[in-house]
């Protein structure tokens, strides 16, 4: 690994990823773009596998940052959620580019900043840019006590929150 690469900063951008994922899962259903998000998450996957000391295959996360690139810009303007939409492909990005290394003024907190923007933007009348950063602070603490092969876990039960959210009538 390079000097320069931020494990804990990608991990908590993968974490952000996959919590927001949650929601994301169920809008690119909606817009039809299944097989692109399930791209990108083959991705992010890898980079948290990688994280946990298996091999980084260049080729999936090289083919997520190629999918990624252009999944945000194709969900539909008429459904709702398309600035979230936009903002967890940001967050993606960062995650992404952290890992390949090939963009030095990308930082973690790029990352961070996104998902907090993302939430905000989720068409609910829940207070999530509240939650994300409770869930943001909650994903450091348990990296810092358990490392990441707890992180995901974590993730995955906060991403939960945001599938129900999109699912409600409300949103």
């Amino acid at each position: 690994m390079a000097e320069t690469f931020d494990a804990k900063g990608e991990a908590l951008c993968c974490a952000a990823v996959i919590r927001l994922g949650g929601a994301t899962g169920v809008l690119a259903a909606r817009g039809g773009l299944t097989d692109g998000y399930r791209r990108i998450v083959a991705g992010v996957e890898n980079i948290a596998a990688f994280l946990e000391g298996h091999p980084l295959d260049r080729d999936v996360v090289s083919s997520a940052f190629a999918e990624n690139w252009f999944l945000g810009g194709e969900y539909p303007a008429q459904l709702p959620g398309r600035s979230f939409f936009k903002a967890w492909s940001d967050v993606v990005f960062v995650a992404l580019a952290l890992t390949l290394r090939d963009q030095p003024q990308i930082t973690a907190s790029l990352g961070m900043d996104s998902a907090l923007r993302a939430a905000s933007a989720l068409p609910s009348s829940l207070p999530l840019r509240a939650y994300e950063l409770a869930c943001q602070q909650e994903a450091e603490v348990q990296l810092r006590a358990s490392g990441v092969g707890e992180l995901w876990g974590l993730a995955g039960r906060q991403a939960g929150h945001y599938r129900r959210v999109v699912r409600l009538p409300d949103s």
